[in-house]
């Protein structure tokens, strides 16, 4: 890799050669700026206010401007004859525990590399020193002309150094925390932890810019003239969340089932399942309506006890809206009349006697008829 820069590490009395390579790089996409029109490119041009004309590189030098509009100039080497201890040299001031650094202050990284055979012995004791410590070096350094701060630390068997940004640099979170007072209940941080527990686990070495490849993809269809255009579905943002719990719970299932880790139960067919509750007849609310009293209702049994029963209310009805002086004779009369429905086997004649008794029950004509009956039965 192409080295940015070279230098030394000032670690107390050793210098450590080394040399600054960048460790990060960009797989952004870039695109140019075209004429629409025509698609020819369009360019910027340098060009000096004073004179209309365009400026090559080599005549472009650094001014600062001042309140009132005139420009200053600054040179190279006005920058170099200032007192920067830093200029090519890469100052430790201290050692710190890595928590104690803010990762807002974090930048840009770079690897240092020994520069030299002379540098290996150093550059290796640093290393393990700061492996055993367990700590991060805090450094300065110049970089582009301006002193900067920085981090080492130590990454596999190389020493990395991480851009810092001035503690003065940071901005304070002012109006940003939601306002008023908001409380979280235990249940709730527990399905928090439980997803956290869930998504959490994956290889930073496995995740990459989807994105990219998408755009990547479509610019070789359109180069090779096989592009068609699709609308991008796109989820809608969710809306207020009403039941924070069961935001949760929906999220825990659906993060299982998506590792094969809950089965049927993160299906929205388990979530659904409702097992009916069975209420006993004539008891609870369900007696007084149609539910009830159709849970109440007896099952269809054999036709000789339905017809014994209901011959046994109908005697009962006639005797007591018919009633005469001959009172035990009715009564005998009932007794008969059950004990002969009783003893009959056809369903035909147990359906006519079930009828008989609900229009003797409806009508008191009835019922009189029914009574009158077995009398004449009874007195021949």
């Amino acid at each position: 890799m192409r080295s940015i820069w070279n230098g030394a590490i000032s670690f107390g009395l050793v210098s450590i050669p080394i040399k600054l390579v960048n460790a990060t790089e960009s797989h952004s996409i870039s695109f140019r700026q075209i004429h629409v029109s025509d698609g020819g490119r369009v360019r910027y041009r340098k060009v000096c206010e004073l004179d209309g004309e365009e400026v090559p590189s080599a005549e472009i030098g650094k001014g600062y401007e001042e309140a009132d509009g005139s420009i200053v100039p600054i040179t190279d080497e006005d920058l170099a004859q200032l007192p920067l201890a830093t200029a090519k040299t890469i100052e430790i001031m201290s050692f710190v525990p890595a928590e104690e650094i803010d990762p807002l202050q974090m930048d840009a990284a770079y690897y240092l590399a020994a520069n030299g055979a002379t540098a290996a012995k150093p550059y290796t004791l640093l290393r393990e020193a700061l492996k055993r410590s367990r700590k991060v070096a805090i450094a300065k350094y110049a970089l582009r002309g301006r002193e900067r701060l920085g981090m080492l630390r130590v990454v596999d068997d190389v020493i990395a150094m991480h851009g810092l940004l001035w503690p003065d640099e940071i901005r304070a979170p002012e109006g940003v925390a939601p306002e008023g007072t908001v409380s979280v209940r235990d249940a709730e941080l527990d399905l928090a932890d439980a997803l956290m527990a869930t998504l959490g686990e994956v290889e930073m070495a496995s995740l990459h810019d989807d994105y990219r490849d998408a755009v990547e993809a479509m610019i070789v269809a359109k180069s090779g003239g096989a592009f068609e255009p699709t609308e991008a579905v796109v989820e809608p943002a969710g809306g207020q969340v009403v039941d924070l719990m069961a935001a949760l719970e929906k999220s825990v299932r659906a993060a299982k089932a998506s590792r094969g880790e809950g089965g049927a139960e993160g299906s929205d067919e388990a979530e659904a399942e409702v097992t009916p509750i069975r209420r006993k007849a004539g008891t609870g609310r369900g007696a007084g309506t149609g539910t009830g009293a159709a849970a109440a209702a007896p099952k269809a049994v054999g036709g000789k006890k339905s017809t014994a029963a209901s011959a046994k209310k109908t005697a009962a009805s006639a005797t007591k809206k018919k009633a005469t002086g001959a009172g035990g004779t009715g009564k005998s009369v009932a007794g008969k009349s059950a004990s002969g429905a009783s003893k009959s086997t056809s369903k035909t004649a147990a359906t006519k006697s079930t009828a008989k008794t609900a229009a003797a029950k409806k009508t008191g004509a009835g019922a009189a008829k029914k009574a009158a009956t077995p009398r004449k039965r009874t007195s021949a």
